[in-house]
This record gives structure tokens, sequence and C-alpha cells, in this order.
């Protein structure tokens, strides 16, 4: 039998290190169908104990489409098998594309019992984040063989670009600081 999916660590840790940004508010987020009260809002508010609740057959589609091509390093989702048992996801797989109708699987995850932050890569075969327009979450199987499924969190980063601003040299003779700034 397969060991539990390890919790991984909170995704705003890693925010706070300046390597990662959140982009979520960037995109338009859609779903394949939400009980009334449980949908976008409650995916995206920051609350672990709100969640989304699907309410229809599988596969549970979570649609997170960007106005321009934008560079995704990962994707994180928040699933509390205690808490919600069968309806959490057991089979996940995330598409990317340009549009519905181009979507290439890039990334198929197999949930054991998850309790926790779960980090997705989206790299390419060289290891470097892809550019996407959109990205597709597609719940393929709950645990326990549950139709509907819940998912308290996602949340889409992209690396932060170094600044090469930040790594002039410190000037130090007067002659130099006084053009220092720009008026």
């Amino acid at each position: 039998m397969n060991s539990k999916t390890p919790a991984g660590e909170d995704p705003k840790k890693l925010e706070r290190t300046g390597r990662v940004r959140e982009i979520g508010s960037q995109a338009v987020w859609s779903l394949s169908s939400c009980k009334p009260g449980f949908g976008v809002d409650q995916l995206r508010d920051d609350n672990l104990e709100t969640y989304w609740q699907s309410d229809g057959s599988q596969p549970h589609l979570v649609n997170i489409q960007f106005r321009r091509k934008t560079t995704v390093k990962m994707v994180c989702i928040y699933a509390d098998y205690k808490a919600d048992e069968s309806y959490t996801p057991s089979r996940i797989s995330i598409r990317v594309g340009n549009n519905f109708h181009d979507l290439q699987d890039v990334q198929q995850l197999e949930l054991v019992e998850p309790s926790g932050w779960v980090h997705i890569p989206l790299t390419d075969a060289d290891g470097k984040p892809l550019r996407t327009f959109m990205i597709q979450m597609a719940v393929l199987a709950n645990h326990q063989n549950g139709r509907d499924t819940h998912m308290r969190q996602i949340r889409v980063y992209t690396p932060v670009e170094e600044s090469t601003v930040g790594n002039l040299p410190r000037l130090s003779t007067v002659g130099c600081l006084v053009y220092s700034t720009v008026r």
C-alpha cells in the first residue's frame, strides 16, 4: 500500500523568501460545477476552513486562464483527508495550453490521504518553468470512490526575476555620489 502524501511547506513561507510570487489574482477562474456558496470565492479566500465543492460527474475541473502568456513555476493545493474523507481528491491531472482546445497533460498526481499543502511543479523537460495561457486541474478520482470533491485552496506561483538594478556597485566617492540620483 502507498504511504501518505507528505505535506509541503506553507507556500506563504516560500513567498517570503522572495523567489516566487502568487499570480492567481491575475487569472480568470472557472469551475466545471459547484454547490451554491462553495465556489471560486471559497477556493481563493486564503481560509483553510472553506472549500470548493463540486456538484456533478467527474472529472471535476478548475480552469485558470491568464490574459497573456504567463510563466508558471508551480501550483499548490490544500487538501485535508481527515476533514473531507471521500471528498478528498486521490488522482489529479494538470493540463496546460493556450485554450480549452489544445490542453496537454503535463502532470498526473496520485494523492494518498493528503493533509496539508501539495506542491505541484510545472516545468518543461529542461526543468524551466512553463509558459502558458491556461492551466486546467482535473480531479479524476476521489478517495473511497467519492463522487463530489472538496478543494480548500489553490495557489499559482511564478518565479521572481532577479533585478540587475540592485546588483550595481555602491558609489562611495563624493564625485560619484553627486550624480547618484536622477532628478
